[in-house]
């Protein structure tokens, strides 16, 4: 690992940094070595958008396709197996990272298909299906807090394999999800199965809110809506920590926990800045606080890497005045609730498109190898 450098200023405060990208020439080039090596990352998360983008770039997966189209594969199963050796080659990386840190981190996450956001039995289905392919410990399956995915959420954890929850936007959502999470965790313990190998991350959104609130607020257009503009993000996170530090401390929770369970650590998504008036690692350094996930794409890490001007705990001592911004946003006319039912809508049906330029790209490269 780094020495005093931001990165390694931001790991001892606590917090899991995990890179938002991942693909094949990464993996083969030994940039995620470095990374881990040089920029204290301890974890990787993929999702379809991240896949598409890796397999229409280079040729990293050029002689895998040929053999797929010899082989006479459908494009779902070529994806299938593409997507899973990347995060299985990853997962051996990051291996020694999971035996340091007994599970904690070392972690490298493989999402379901987005198509399958509103059918909890098929998210089931494949979670199982992508556990046992990539068959490494450190591996987890994201599965997005749809209403239909809170029970997949349950059931895979019951099952006990490690999930990453995502597209989580609301405080509601987020109780909800914590719940589906000790349910699982009490399915588990009475079939037996060792708490302390189940761990979960709940990937909280944060720039996506902030783009989305922003833009209401240009709309409504009066001072008292313009100067709430880029706090929304930030606050709405920072309430989310005080909802885990409270779900946490419930007997429920702690009963599990003295049986072996983990908790399931917040995970800041969606940390680029999206605004470039706004300062480029804005989602980091407020956003700091013992015992988060913050999944950074590559050019929000090297900014943090650069320049973060973190400020230790940035999250504990902020709640009072995170829920007034929450309440004067309320109070201009920004509906919170369906500013978070429009993102997980929009945000499943951009994986969905993802997903579909995935399929394409690998259908024409099929096509191409025979």
């Amino acid at each position: 690992m780094s020495e005093n450098t931001k990165t390694a200023e931001l790991s001892a405060l606590g917090v899991s940094i995990w890179l938002d990208d991942l693909s094949r020439e990464r993996i083969n080039s030994g940039g995620l070595e470095k990374l881990i090596a040089e920029r204290d990352v301890v974890g990787v998360t993929t999702n379809p958008t991240i896949f598409a983008g890796a397999l229409a770039k280079g040729q990293a997966y050029d002689a895998q396709v040929a053999e797929l189209a010899k082989a006479g594969a459908s494009v779902t199963d070529a994806v299938f197996e593409i997507t899973t050796d990347d995060v299985a080659a990853a997962s051996d990386i990051f291996r020694p990272v999971y035996d340091a840190t007994n599970g904690v981190d070392g972690r490298v996450s493989i999402e379901v298909e987005p198509g399958l956001a509103h059918d909890a039995a098929g998210t089931i289905a494949q979670a199982e299906q992508l556990w046992a392919k990539v068959d490494r410990p450190n591996a987890m399956i994201k599965i997005p807090a749809t209403v239909e995915g809170l029970e997949a959420i349950t059931e895979v954890i019951a099952k006990g394999i490690s999930v990453n929850v995502t597209l989580i936007f609301s405080l509601e959502r987020h109780r909800a999800v914590i719940d589906a999470y000790l349910s699982g965790l009490e399915k588990a313990q009475a079939a037996g199965i060792d708490l302390s190998t189940i761990h979960s991350v709940a990937s909280f959104f944060v720039s996506r809110v902030d783009t989305e609130i922003d833009k209401r607020l240009s709309e409504i257009g009066t001072d008292e809506a313009l100067a709430l503009k880029s706090k929304a993000g930030v606050a709405n996170a920072q309430l989310a920590y005080r909802l885990f530090e409270e779900e946490f401390a419930t007997d429920r929770a702690k009963a599990l926990l003295a049986a072996g369970a983990n908790v399931q650590r917040p995970l800041w998504a969606s940390t680029g800045v999206k605004d470039p008036a706004l300062p480029d690692t804005l989602y980091v350094t407020e956003l700091a606080v013992s015992g988060v996930v913050n999944t950074m794409p590559e050019k929000t890490l090297e900014a943090t890497f650069d320049h973060a001007p973190l400020h230790g705990d940035a999250v504990t001592g902020s709640y009072a005045e995170a829920r007034k911004v929450l309440d004067d946003l309320a109070a201009v006319g920004v509906d919170y609730d369906d500013v978070t039912a429009t993102l997980e809508r929009e945000g499943v049906e951009k994986f969905i498109v993802s997903w579909n330029e995935l399929l394409d790209t690998v259908t024409a490269a099929l096509e191409a190898a025979k």
